[in-house]
């Protein structure tokens, strides 16, 4: 294994960027992007699928280990 290669991340709700459970935050850290952006994504897939990505975020709060 080279020192580029790293050990895969594991995909965890957030503890610092908490709003209601860390989801978004979680998404945010895993991808190395600003959380702001996933929670404004999130409402706009909230609206746009007829609440199924509601849906979607609790069954991630209830499947993502903290």
């Amino acid at each position: 294994m080279t020192s580029e290669e790293k050990t895969p991340r594991q995909f965890t709700r957030s503890r610092e960027q908490k709003i209601l459970s860390g989801v978004c935050g979680g998404i945010a850290e895993y991808f190395e992007i600003d959380a702001n952006l996933v929670r404004l994504g999130m409402i706009i897939a909230a609206f746009a699928s007829a609440g199924t990505a509601v849906l979607v975020y609790l069954a991630a709060w209830m499947i993502m280990p903290e």
